[in-house]
């Protein structure tokens, strides 16, 4: 009879706030599929970020009753500061994590971490929005997900498929060394994590998922948006300036940016940040004094001219007033693109929706909109070869 020898040991944390009610069943079931399925050593970290139920409390019977279990308390609240904590302080080969209501088919453990024990990959995540993926979860999150993927993708260049499941693993000496250099203490960490991580040439593997929504998720869906938008306006931020370089083994071979584009991609995240937050300020302002759509179409125009003209100068380089209206005209287009997505959007709202869930709305649409804006921008308004033809 073969007997596997674990010799490698993957650190699982399970970050926890006011759980009390799920903690026993999932860390019961999790500790259950690893002790019969998996094929390496394993820790089980209850990770409780300042709860003030009896989640604490359950911690400390679950590291009591089962083996591999040990409970971690911190005094602040927050994924990314309960991550930080235990994986800085890991001696395992492997740090992992996901969320205690495991949403996540724990079939996917194992193919997420075995890339990383062989040194195939540096950082391992779970992906819901992969063809072969199997979710199951309401239009508002889904939308919510793609489009935060698709700013992602177009604003910062990521190539990574999906940045906010709770189910990521990476090698431990990578996480040490990347974790100095993220900010963030909260639900942002793990995109600024993968931002830096991918800035620096480290091989991120994704593995589909089958994954099902927790209908008693808490949630801030509209404080997240604001904090992640917050977010990407100081990694760009910081992108541009070139700071937290990061000694971290690089990969040889590196997929590269079209000519000019590494540049561009930072310059215009800046950009569309600001313009961004001011489209924000100025709709809520109009918001109370005239009706939903009307505000949209005149914060929309206001900030997009604003946007075209910043872009002209900063990103693509263009001085002086030669083709200015041109620009400003063609500029328009993209207008009109975000018009159509954000007012389509509030329209589909509800009769009485709160202004959060229409700020929500109205920040998930731009975001759609962002990638067109972009590409227009890049390969038709500001194209050098109709600049010098």
């Amino acid at each position: 009879m073969h007997t596997t020898v674990k010799t490698r040991l993957v650190e699982v944390v399970v970050p926890v706030y006011n759980e009390q009610r799920a903690l026993r069943d999932s860390i019961g079931r999790l500790h259950a599929y690893l002790s019969g399925t998996f094929p390496y050593d394993y820790r089980i970290t209850i990770a409780d970020n300042a709860s003030t139920d009896n989640t604490w409390q359950l911690a400390i019977e679950l590291a009591a009753e089962l083996p591999h279990v040990r409970a971690v308390h911190l005094d602040g609240k927050g994924r990314g500061r309960a991550l930080r904590q235990v994986w800085s302080d890991s001696d395992a080969d492997v740090v992992s994590y996901m969320d205690v209501d495991l949403s996540t088919d724990l079939d996917a453990f194992l193919p997420l971490v075995a890339p990383l024990l062989s040194g195939h990959s540096d950082l391992a995540i779970g992906t819901r929005l992969a063809r072969t993926s199997r979710v199951v979860r309401g239009p508002k999150r889904e939308f919510i997900s793609r489009s935060y993927n698709l700013l992602l993708h177009s604003v910062m260049g990521a190539k990574f498929s999906d940045a906010q499941c709770g189910f990521k693993a990476v090698r431990t000496e990578i996480a040490q060394a990347l974790l100095p250099a993220v900010e963030d203490e909260q639900w942002f960490f793990d995109t600024e994590l993968l931002l830096l991580a991918e800035r620096h040439g480290l091989r991120i593997h994704e593995v589909p998922v089958d994954w099902v929504d927790d209908p008693d998720s808490r949630v801030d869906v509209f404080q997240t948006a604001m904090d992640d938008l917050r977010g990407l306006v100081r990694v760009a931020r910081k992108t541009l300036s070139g700071a937290a370089r990061i000694p971290v083994p690089a990969r040889v071979s590196q997929a590269r940016l079209p000519r000019g584009m590494a540049a561009q991609l930072p310059r215009f995240a800046v950009v569309g940040m600001v313009s961004t937050l001011a489209y924000l300020l100025l709709f809520s302002g109009l918001r109370q004094a005239i009706p939903v759509l009307a505000a949209n179409a005149i914060a929309l125009l206001v900030t997009a001219v604003a946007n075209t003209a910043a872009n002209r100068r900063f990103t693509f380089g263009v001085t002086g007033s030669a083709g200015a209206m041109r620009h400003q005209f063609e500029g328009l287009i993209a207008f009109l693109v975000g018009l159509a997505l954000t007012s389509g959007v509030l329209a589909l709202l509800p009769d009485g929706a709160s202004h959060g869930v229409e700020l929500v709305a109205v920040v998930v649409a731009n975001a759609l909109a962002t990638l067109v804006r972009f590409l227009l921008l890049r390969v038709w308004v500001f194209n050098p070869r109709r600049r010098t033809s």
